[in-house]
């Protein structure tokens, strides 16, 4: 058995001594190719006098712009400019010296300039040789951390990925750069006839999706890695279809929505989910439209909640001034105070329990901390729920946003965003109807003052409490049935993160009352969904986990719908976000006075005939099964 290969260890004081040696070699072979044989000894003294300049010059510069605080084992294209830039300044400031100090004050008789030009050229190949031979001696395995010791104990899984882009390449050259995690990438597949046959960083290009059941055979595949944080969803599903018929197994890395750092590290890798399946097409986010939250105070109502929660990471990323996490709960609240806290540790943060529709608390807390821009996605969402809880739905969607609208507008907030949603669209139930009165106040508070108050508009979001997906995974766990409540039942479903980027993008093209839409793609299955979530946990619908119809529920609509038959809508600057053009059926001090009768009538535990009769006064197009009844036994 061949000896195994002793790991090097490179410390960047090793570097200080190379460069100290180095820069004096430099500075003896200038002058001994600028000059002949015997005048070069006879030059002997002022090349020595030029060496030992040449060292006190250059190793501080080297020093003050960093060359011996980096880590040159994962040396790069902005190292090698750094390099260039070290070397640049070193020389031209031993040239002045020379050509302006020494040499006038007669310190370097007869010194030949021309050597200037030559030890920068030296200097520049060994400070920049030294250290990508590091580089290179990390490829092959040579130093500490990169040797095939670290995974001798097991032998390292092969995988394809799927994407040569830059996501791709990046995510090979982690795994070709720590083998001790034990993944080991053979090449790539994409579906562009014009990489294939191509070589990526040591990595050839092989072929196309159809080539993966050949490649795995052929280089004892392991694993099938999917690469394209921006591919729709439909691309997902085939390459994995393609992966179970071989079968093999199938990993992805999170989406582009879930990567606005714009970094894919190998610990990022997980299994297909759902919401792989369900990407739509990318969307650019290199441009980030929401400069208006830096330097800023923000507030979040339902900080706590599945699209708060969202909402806190993602405007925490555009460095706010100060962030107020506002939920009811204390157990949310907490969680997403701690994990602000150890993600962005220069942040202010202040967690704030209140419920909205606590005025005098909203009053003081809006005092204490005037928020510059409020998002609003505090609210009961639960159809069924609220059908039986209609004084609960009406006093926290509707007095709690009426709450937060009046302090945002007393204390001067710049901008307000509601978080609406498509059930708001001729609503068939008391939480849709209850938004939709939510939406025409902030149009009204627009309307009147002049301020930048919006409401987005969207439909379901996948994995957010109470949500269908949950309960499924949880009904397969339970081994089965699925519940569906009927076989032509569809919504339109986001990931929570791209729902909330565009959320963002919308509030960041307001200009004060609009209703923005976002696009949601086309509407997906229920009964699809179901079938797809039995799949990925490795199973098969019918066989091993049934599905089961039980009929649609008190308040709910087969189809959902983004905007009312009377609402034109228009594109945006961000071709994902669309603005209604609706006037608002009421505004103004009638609508002021409805609402508050609404409120009262709810505060009252009025009859539920009374309160929902009050709310389609506000809202005409809502359709409620329980007024009907109440209607019908009149």
């Amino acid at each position: 058995m061949a000896a195994s290969r002793r790991p090097i260890v490179i410390r960047n004081r090793y570097f200080v001594i190379s460069d100290l040696v180095l820069t004096a070699l430099s500075a003896v072979l200038a002058f001994a190719i600028r000059l002949e044989h015997p005048l070069f000894w006879a030059h002997w003294p002022l090349c020595f006098r030029f060496m030992l300049l040449a060292i006190a010059v250059k190793l501080p510069v080297y020093y003050v712009l960093g060359l011996y605080r980096r880590y040159w084992r994962y040396a790069s294209v902005q190292d090698m400019l750094i390099i260039l830039g070290a070397t640049c300044l070193s020389s031209a400031t031993l040239s002045l010296l020379v050509l302006l100090v020494l040499m006038p004050r007669g310190w370097l008789p007869g010194f030949p300039r021309s050597v200037l030009v030559i030890d920068w050229l030296w200097s520049l190949c060994f400070v920049g040789g030294t250290r990508f031979a590091l580089r290179f001696l990390g490829e092959f395995g040579l130093l500490k951390g990169s040797t095939a010791t670290a995974s001798r104990a097991r032998r390292p899984q092969r995988v394809l990925i799927a994407g040569a882009g830059d996501a791709g390449v990046m995510i090979a050259k982690e795994m070709r750069n720590n083998p001790s995690i034990g993944l080991e990438p053979v090449g790539y597949i994409d579906d562009n006839p014009a990489k294939v046959g191509m070589h990526i960083h040591g990595l050839s290009v092989l072929g196309t999706r159809e080539s993966i059941p050949q490649l795995v055979h052929l280089l004892d595949v392991a694993e099938v890695l999917i690469a394209m944080p921006t591919a729709p969803g439909q691309a997902i599903r085939e390459i994995k279809e393609i992966c179970e018929s071989v079968p093999v197994a199938c990993k992805t890395i999170p989406g582009m929505y879930e990567l606005l750092d714009g970094t894919v590290q190998v610990g990022q890798i997980r299994d297909v989910q759902i919401e792989d399946l369900l990407r739509r097409d990318p969307v650019d986010i290199k441009a980030d439209d929401a400069l208006y939250l830096g330097d800023r105070v923000v507030l979040i109502t339902g900080a706590g909640g599945s699209i708060g929660s969202e909402l806190c990471r993602q405007v925490a990323h555009r460095h706010p001034r100060h962030l107020v996490l506002l939920g009811h709960g204390e157990y949310s609240i907490y969680l997403i105070h701690q994990e602000l806290q150890e993600q962005f540790r220069g942040l202010d943060l202040t967690p704030v329990i209140a419920d909205v529709r606590d005025d005098a608390r909203l009053r003081r807390i809006f005092e204490r901390h005037r928020p510059d821009v409020i998002f609003h996605a505090a609210a009961h969402k639960h159809v069924p729920l609220m059908e039986q809880n209609i004084e609960e739905a009406v006093t926290n969607n509707i007095l709690g946003t009426r709450n937060v609208l009046e302090v945002a507008e007393q204390s001067g907030a710049e901008r307000f965003v509601l978080i609406s949603s498509d059930k708001a669209v001729n609503p068939a139930n008391i939480m849709g109807a209850t938004k939709r009165v939510a939406e025409l106040m902030v149009q009204d508070v627009a309307g009147r003052t002049g301020r930048n108050f919006v409401a987005v508009r969207f439909g379901n979001v996948l994995g957010s409490r109470g949500s269908v997906v949950p309960l499924f995974k949880r009904q397969i766990a339970a081994g089965g049935p699925v519940t569906v409540t009927h076989p032509d039942m569809e919504r339109y479903f986001m990931t929570i993160p791209e729902a909330v980027y565009l959320v963002l993008q919308a509030a960041a093209l307001g200009q004060g009352g609009e209703l923005f839409v976002l696009d949601m793609g086309e509407p997906v299955k229920i009964v699809d969904l179901a079938h797809d979530l039995i799949t990925l946990s490795g199973l098969q619908p019918g066989r091993d986990i049934g599905i089961k119809f039980t009929g649609l529920r008190p308040g709910e609509k087969l189809r959902e719908r983004l905007f009312l038959p009377e609402e034109d809508y228009e594109p945006t600057l961000h071709d994902r976000v669309f603005v209604s053009k609706g006037c608002p059926s009421m505004n103004g001090a009638s609508l002021q006075q409805a609402v508050q009768h609404v409120i009262e009538l709810a505060q009252q535990g009025r009859s539920t005939i009374e309160t929902l009769a009050a709310v389609k006064a506000i809202v005409s197009e809502h359709r409620s099964s329980a007024l009907a009844d109440d209607l019908s036994d009149l």
